[in-house]
């Protein structure tokens, strides 16, 4: 199969204007030569305008909302994207990011693509926000579908991505719910009735705290079935950052950078 693009995947975690963190981050980002990216949680216009640097090739699109935690995408010049804000994945909270969706033009193919940061947590109002979210994700894809179809086209190659946060719900009232219960509902009834799957990651674990309390699946790809990718051993997002590091490491590698993973994959000719 031939590669079509490559695509990296990073929440920075609270990316401001510290310079050292910044020069680190955007060297590391380099190194991974995507060709299409999005980093979350980015703050402020002094990291746009190091990007814009850094990354003289590429067209940059950040989202805006009433919070500074934004998502910035950024296209190699030599794709053709059309960048959508898409308000509707702003349920709850007034201020929580918005999705970004960037629909890549390859060799006369489309590839919508929607990047998310599910700002929720494991109380039961962060398990119904991040419930909300996923749900209109995967039902977005059902949009794509009948516009497709009205089109005359058969398949939609969908992928939405990104710092999904899912972490499960401490209840109450003895109703609580695990990462992998919740993770499951998605994979066994969602990604079936939308005709699409969660790619196989090289690490499970892509967030990790500083002082190593706190861990996390919280970083996911979702594709349509019938996409194809790139086979790192045997998985199709590899996942980079201080979980390929030695463990002395680890740590100082989340200090340094973030405390989450970056999540690399390549997408293939449909």
């Amino acid at each position: 199969m031939t590669k079509a693009f490559s695509v990296a995947s990073w929440n920075v975690k609270h990316f401001k204007s510290i310079q050292a963190r910044v020069d680190r981050a955007i060297s590391f980002l380099i190194n991974q030569d995507p060709d299409v990216f999005a980093l979350y949680e980015v703050y402020g216009k002094e990291v746009f305008s190091e990007l814009l640097k850094q990354f003289p090739d590429y067209t940059f699109h950040i989202t805006e909302g009433q919070r500074a935690q934004e998502i910035l995408l950024g296209v190699r010049n030599s794709f053709t994207a059309f960048i959508t804000q898409k308000l509707e994945f702003t349920s709850g909270p007034t201020n929580v990011s918005p999705g970004l969706l960037a629909t890549i033009v390859h060799d006369g193919s489309l590839y919508p693509m929607l990047f998310m940061n599910i700002d929720s947590s494991s109380t039961t109002q962060g398990m119904g926000l991040r419930y909300d979210m996923m749900q209109r994700a995967f039902k977005y894809r059902g949009r794509l579908d009948k516009l497709a179809w009205e089109q005359g086209d058969v398949k939609v190659n969908y992928i939405f991505l990104g710092d999904l946060n899912i972490m499960g719900m401490n209840h109450p009232f003895d109703k609580s719910i695990d990462a992998i219960t919740e993770l499951r509902k998605w994979d066994d009834e969602e990604c079936k009735k939308f005709n699409m799957r969660r790619l196989m990651k090289s690490y499970e674990l892509t967030y990790k705290s500083c002082d190593g309390s706190v861990e996390g699946d919280y970083d996911h790809v979702y594709a349509a079935e019938h996409l194809k990718f790139t086979k790192f051993d045997d998985s199709e997002v590899d996942v980079r950052g201080w979980v390929s590091e030695p463990e002395d490491k680890q740590k100082k590698w989340r200090e340094k950078y973030s405390v989450h993973s970056l999540m690399y994959f390549e997408v293939h000719k449909a």
